[in-house]
C-alpha cells in the first residue's frame, strides 16, 4: 500500500523593522524646528526694531478756518463751503530713528454748511471726521526740548450734513445744502512744534492744511449752476502726548 506524500507550505513574512516610526517621527519634529529657527531669525529683529522705537499717544483740541468756493448760476454769484469752527483730535505715532517719525490722527470738525450771496446767506449744520497718516521730518533730534517739524501725508475725509432739512433754503437756485454724507481722499500737509515738558509727556502746537475735493453732495447744485475749487480746511491744535 502506498502512503499519500503530504507537502506542507509555508508563508515567510519578514520582520518589520522596530525603529522606522521613530525615525520619521524624529525627521518630522527636525524639519519642524529647522523651520521655527528660521522663522525666529526673520521676526526676533523686527520685534525688536518695533520695540526699541519710541511711542507717543495724545489729544488735542483748537480752531480750523475754512476757504469757500465760488459758485455761478447764469448771472448769479456767490459762494459755499463750510463755515469755520472747532476742531479736536487724538494720534497714535512712533519715531523710526532721531529725525523721521510717523503719526496716524483723527480729526473732528464741527463745520456748519453755507452759501452766500451779497448780503444773503443760508446755513445748515453738519460736521466732517478726518482720519489720515503723516510722515514727519524733524528738524532736532529726539533728544531736544523743542522739535520742530514738518508733516505731509494722505487719507479720507468723511462729511456729514446733520439735523433735518428746511422746507426753503434761500440761494437754492446756486447751492442746496443737503444733509448726506460723503468721503473725499485727503491730503495733509503742515507742521508743529513738540515741547518735551518731562521725559514722559510733551506739549504739541501743531497746524493743518487738510485738502479735499469740494464735497458735491452735501454742496448740491441745480441745472445750470457751476461749483469750482478744492476745500481747504486750515486747522491749528494745542496738544498734550504721553511718550513709552
Amino acid at each position: 500500500m502506498s502512503i499519500p506524500h503530504v507537502t506542507e507550505s509555508f508563508r515567510v513574512t519578514e520582520p518589520r523593522p522596530q525603529g522606522s516610526g521613530r525615525q520619521n517621527s524624529k525627521k518630522v519634529g527636525y524639519l519642524m524646528l529647522r523651520m521655527l529657527s528660521r522663522v525666529l531669525i526673520v521676526v526676533m529683529p523686527l520685534a525688536s526694531s518695533v520695540f526699541a522705537q519710541s511711542w507717543e499717544v495724545g489729544a488735542s483740541g483748537g480752531y480750523g478756518l475754512y476757504n469757500q468756493s465760488n459758485v455761478s448760476s447764469g448771472s448769479v454769484s456767490g459762494s459755499a463751503g463750510f463755515a469755520s469752527g472747532l476742531a479736536a483730535g487724538a494720534l497714535i505715532g512712533n519715531e523710526m530713528g532721531h529725525w523721521i517719525g510717523g503719526e496716524a490722527r483723527y480729526t473732528l470738525r464741527i463745520d456748519d454748511l453755507q452759501v452766500s450771496s451779497g448780503s444773503t446767506k443760508a446755513k445748515a449744520t453738519a460736521q466732517s471726521h478726518a482720519l489720515h497718516y503723516d510722515v514727519l521730518l524733524h528738524l532736532a533730534s529726539k533728544e531736544s526740548t523743542v522739535r520742530p517739524f514738518f508733516a505731509v501725508g494722505a487719507g479720507v475725509k468723511f462729511y456729514r450734513g446733520t439735523g433735518a432739512e428746511p422746507s426753503f433754503q434761500p440761494l437754492s437756485n446756486l447751492v442746496v445744502l443737503t444733509h448726506t454724507s460723503e468721503a473725499q481722499p485727503l491730503i495733509s500737509l503742515g507742521g508743529g512744534v513738540k515741547f518735551a515738558v518731562s521725559r514722559r509727556m510733551l506739549v504739541r502746537l501743531d497746524a493743518r492744511d487738510y485738502a479735499t475735493p469740494t464735497p458735491s453732495s452735501l454742496l448740491a447744485t441745480p441745472p445750470g449752476s457751476k461749483l469750482s475749487g478744492w476745500t481747504h480746511d486750515i486747522v491749528f491744535l494745542v496738544g498734550v502726548s504721553t511718550i513709552f
